[in-house]
């Protein structure tokens, strides 16, 4: 009996020991050797496990990398939420200078780059990242524009789906595309573009 009821916390731990390791092993190698080189037999290897057991958990080198983001924030303490100084221009500018931070980290970059290709290659995965990161993620940015919408900082009518698209929309596809430089002065701009159009009018 005493054994038996050991038993399971211990394969418990066991358990949560590789999945780390699993998830650890896949950031850091998309890191050295980058996506198309990036195998199950790789991370594997790396995190001194088995194929199969990669496989228990996950479908494909693509679903790891997701939870090896997702991995990124566990820990955090409390709800998220966007700040809320009741300045909504400064609290966007915050939270845009540090996604340019975080965009431009060259041990992000490549990690990122690969999870948004393989996203738009695996109709699977794509779900996946919707319903587990990009929804969860859009209607934080919503709660605090609601705010500012009730506060009549933005229009009554405004679109909150659409003005999440319009603020940061430009600054993924100019990361994405590499088509400028990441930086405060362009997040600022950004930010300021943005809530010219969206300020209500009269």
């Amino acid at each position: 009996m005493t054994t038996r009821r050991q038993s399971t916390p211990n394969s418990s731990r066991r358990s949560d020991a590789s999945r780390r390791a699993i998830l650890t092993a896949a950031f850091d190698l998309v890191g050295e050797v980058g996506y198309a080189k990036l195998s199950i037999e790789g991370i594997a290897a790396r995190a001194g496990v088995g194929k199969q057991t990669i496989y228990r958990w996950w479908p494909s080198k693509g679903a790891v990398l997701f939870d090896a983001f997702l991995a990124l924030s566990e820990g955090e303490e409390g709800e998220a939420a966007l700040p809320d100084t009741g300045d909504l221009e400064t609290d966007l500018k915050t939270v845009m200078r540090a996604t340019v931070v975080e965009l431009s980290d060259p041990r992000y970059d490549e990690p990122m780059r690969a999870l948004t290709t393989e996203i738009a290659h695996d109709p699977g995965l794509a779900a996946v990242y919707r319903e587990r990161l990009d929804e969860p993620m859009r209607e934080i940015k919503k709660r605090r524009l609601a705010i500012a919408q009730r506060a009549g900082q933005l229009a009554g009518d405004l679109d909150l789906d659409l003005a999440v698209d319009v603020l940061w929309g430009p600054l993924l596809n100019r990361w994405l595309q590499r088509t400028g430089p990441l930086t405060p002065e362009y997040a600022d701009n950004l930010v300021e573009t943005a809530l010219n159009g969206l300020r209500p009018r009269g």
